[in-house]
């Protein structure tokens, strides 16, 4: 129950030393949140650094045919999580398994004719050794001709001595006569033999040293005209295998291109591979918030998807080498007499742990809020 023997000046008097109490109480609480604020700016807040301007990024893999083709097969749909080396396009194999027996083929003749040469080295020797043994024959060919010839030439001049005598009748002298022209003809014939003795040896000779190039300095596997078939089967072998396409990488299908049928070519753009557990974030800071922002300098980090429940720990890997504006398709002109001052954003790369990206995956482009701790 009021107190109603107290004066109206009473009255005031209680109300206004409750309002100094409720604006002291007040005043107290602003004081304590401005010291709480100026320690947390000091010990805390000045060692963080933070923007919520930040994005999932990942080297992302282009899938792209390195030869042309039909496509015969698509193994993967989009969204579908693939494993590196996967297949994931088929193309039309039979031209290049045709290329493939070909080349094989030509490497079998190629083995052949290499075989050929080795075996060829020993007949050719044989060859040179049996025109050898030609102009031994054909040098004592000569060597008798000539003994022949000089006997005739001795007979004739002794049948022209007696025939002046008459000793010798003039049928002998005709018949030492024609010896002798017989002799000088067999020595000629002789002589020319052996001269063709030593051209086909020379020839003989010329084979071998030919043949003898060909196989000289390499065994038979390492010969160059098995080399060159080798390396055609391989390359028609490699064309094969490019007909199947493969996952560079472990990832998620995105932004697929490619149907049954379709006439690819190469370097066509068919899919493309996402990372999702080896993803970074570009988090774009102010310019006046990296004066302490060091690589090596822990983060952490929150995505819009998992909300704050969810943290994620990261490094500063490295600062771009310029910001955004410097790098877009119409770069500011600062020169120009219009110029206002606007603070700039320079992209810093930070990377995530791969372990909590496997728990937690990631998809390129969502948000993040991402806070360095600068004082490490």
């Amino acid at each position: 129950m009021a107190d109603t023997t107290a004066s109206p000046a009473q009255f005031a008097a209680k109300a206004t030393g409750n309002r100094r109490q409720l604006l002291s109480g007040l005043a107290a609480v602003v004081v304590v949140g401005v010291a709480a604020w100026g320690l947390y700016q000091v010990f805390i807040g000045s060692h963080h650094v933070e923007t919520d301007n930040a994005y999932v990024g990942a080297e992302v893999a282009q899938v792209t045919p390195l030869i042309s083709g039909p496509v015969a097969k698509v193994l993967v749909s989009e969204t579908q999580v693939v494993a590196a080396g996967q297949p994931l396009v088929v193309l039309d194999d039979s031209d290049a398994r045709i290329a493939v027996l070909a080349a094989q083929a030509a490497l079998g003749q190629a083995q052949r004719k290499v075989q050929g040469y080795f075996a060829s080295d020993d007949a050719l020797a044989g060859q040179v050794a049996a025109r050898d043994a030609d102009i031994a024959r054909a040098e004592a060919a000569v060597t008798g001709a000539q003994a022949s010839l000089e006997q005739a030439r001795l007979e004739l001049s002794r049948r022209k001595a007696l025939s002046d005598s008459g000793a010798v009748s003039g049928e002998e002298l005709t018949i030492a006569q024609s010896r002798f022209t017989n002799a000088q003809s067999a020595v000629t014939e002789a002589r020319a033999a052996l001269a063709q003795a030593k051209a086909s040896r020379t020839a003989a000779e010329g084979n071998r040293e030919v043949n003898t190039a060909l196989i000289s300095g390499l065994p038979a596997n390492k010969n160059p005209e098995i080399a060159a078939a080798e390396a055609r089967l391989a390359s028609a072998q490699l064309s094969l295998d490019r007909t199947v396409l493969r996952a560079p990488l472990a990832g998620v299908v995105s932004k697929k291109n490619v149907q049954v049928g379709q006439q690819v070519q190469i370097g066509t753009p068919l899919m493309a591979v996402v990372p999702t557990t080896d993803a970074y974030v570009d988090a774009n800071f102010k310019e006046v918030q990296l004066d302490k922002v060091r690589i090596g300098q822990p983060v952490i980090l929150t995505s819009d998807l998992y909300g704050h429940g969810v943290k994620f720990h990261g490094t500063v890997k490295g600062l771009s080498g310029g910001t955004g504006s410097a790098f877009s398709l119409i770069p500011a002109q600062n020169a120009s007499g219009n110029w206002i001052k606007v603070v700039q954003r320079l992209p810093v790369r930070i990377q995530l742990d791969p372990a909590e990206l496997k728990d937690h995956p990631l998809r390129v482009g969502l948000s993040m809020k991402a806070t360095i701790d600068t004082s490490k």
